[in-house]
């Protein structure tokens, strides 16, 4: 029973979509096939798989039913977080009522909420850039009242993974964003200082694509930094 964590999947089943992430060259080609190649030499029934974003580009949930049948029909139980580009991301209760008319048996969420699993208790948001002129959004955006929110969020599944650690005091609680909290010294507000108040030592993060040479693991200020877009691991799930 092991944990595996990759994000950024960016699946495009329909051709509605119309956003196949091969126009963005070779390291993209055949994206799909390689990911469940990959994934199903990896990971087993038993395993944990934690998608912290931009899991498909459709647009609403019956568009996106192909991509989360697709997922479903893989190997392992899957936790899916909110990426900016899950534009098909409803409400919980909403959720629940398609996957149970659809069949969609092994997918769960990470939104206001924390989950145990065998090893580890997982905790995490979606994030928001690290500052407001990084910000690439198609409608103007309001940067702090955003990072509240995200705070907020991620302070609520930190609150229930230490609820659920006081029932497993040797679990470590680990910590899955769609965001950078850390990037080229430059720290998100409020999501970073809930980390070190939380004393969290190990994230998992996506969003980044491009430029290869980039380190994927990285330290700061006492933390295990690691970046998993689906790129930058070639499309193997990472095991934890």
């Amino acid at each position: 029973m092991s944990l595996f964590t990759i994000s950024d999947l960016h699946l495009s089943t329909l051709a509605a979509t119309n956003k196949s992430m091969e126009i963005f060259g070779k390291r993209w080609e055949n994206y799909m096939q390689r990911l469940e190649k990959n994934w199903r030499s990896v990971v087993s029934d038993t395993d944990t798989v934690v998608v912290p974003g931009d899991t498909s580009w459709a647009i609403d949930l019956d568009e996106a039913l192909m991509d989360l049948k697709f997922l479903d029909a893989l190997p392992g139980k899957k936790i899916l977080g909110k990426g900016n580009h899950d534009f098909w991301w409803s409400t919980m209760s909403k959720h629940r009522q398609f996957f149970d008319k659809h069949g969609i048996r092994t997918i769960s969420f990470l939104y206001n909420n924390a989950h145990e699993t065998e090893k580890y208790i997982i905790a995490g948001t979606r994030g928001w850039y690290l500052e407001a002129d990084a910000m690439k959004t198609v409608t103007p955006a309001d940067f702090e009242k955003i990072i509240a929110r995200e705070t907020g969020r991620l302070r609520t599944s930190l609150s229930e993974a230490v609820r659920l650690k006081t029932h497993a005091p040797d679990k470590e609680i680990l910590v899955f964003l769609h965001f950078p909290p850390v990037w080229n010294d430059k720290r998100t507000p409020g999501i970073y200082e809930l980390l070190k108040e939380y004393e969290i030592k190990e994230v998992f993060f996506g969003h980044i694509h491009g430029g290869y040479v980039l380190p994927k693991d990285f330290d700061y200020d006492g933390i295990s930094f690691h970046l998993i877009s689906a790129d930058y691991l070639d499309f193997l799930p990472k095991i934890v």
